[in-house]
């Protein structure tokens, strides 16, 4: 993994592995159910960064041979938050690391005139002091990002736990949140060239929920 020297917490998973998986979804060519694994993958590999810092504390345990003071999570589980639709895609792959976590949806279209997203559901856990990752493939404009981040601050949740996870950013998207989320750590696969005249990511993927659900 590494940061970026213009973007203060922003880390790019550039492992190998998730690499090549994310060349293979960027092809037009590829088919809505490899899309759609593919991601679950990328997802689950991106969850052991974004996971890495999650506290540790000890419960005594008996193995085979001994007790044990052996490490487990502590706090509260945490909550994977999907920004509908295409952040349902990355949960599976996450749910696959934390099968326990608690899990919310915020709900937003993006106007095709404004490009501002509009909110037509919110349903999100209870706080309580959890990390919060919230979900969405492209981070384009950063509305939308912006929004699902406001929704979970008046929700309650504290900004520090709060992790943004994205399949691939534009640079424009990246500072439009840092500019009202600076603290926030972002985590993405790919840092793109940047927004063309109808705010979609180039080189980007296309639509990431149309390919995921196969619709148009």
């Amino acid at each position: 993994m590494s940061d970026h020297p213009e973007f203060k917490n922003l880390h790019v998973v550039d492992h190998p592995l998730v690499q090549h998986k994310l060349t293979i979804m960027r092809k037009k060519s590829t088919p809505t159910g490899q899309f759609r694994q593919l991601l679950t993958e990328i997802s689950m590999l991106m969850g052991y960064e974004i996971s890495r810092h999650i506290p540790l504390t000890t419960e005594n345990i008996e193995t085979p041979l001994q007790e044990y003071d052996a490490p487990v999570l502590a706090g509260r589980k945490p909550a994977i938050i999907s920004i509908l639709r295409a952040g349902l895609g990355m949960v599976e792959g996450l749910r696959s690391l934390m099968p326990n976590a608690r899990e919310g949806h915020v709900g937003l279209f993006r106007d095709p005139e404004t490009k501002m997203p509009e909110e037509y559901y919110v349903k999100l856990p209870e706080p309580g002091g959890r990390l919060f990752i919230l979900c969405d493939p492209m981070l384009a404009t950063g509305n939308s990002a912006v929004h699902a981040m406001d929704v979970l601050v008046k929700h309650g949740v504290e900004v520090h736990n709060i992790r943004f996870m994205a399949l691939v950013a534009a640079p424009e998207g990246i500072r439009t949140f840092q500019e009202k989320y600076p603290n926030v750590h972002i985590y993405t696969a790919s840092l793109d060239e940047g927004l063309d005249d109808h705010a979609y990511i180039r080189p980007g993927l296309g639509d990431a929920g149309d390919r995921l659900f196969g619709t148009k």
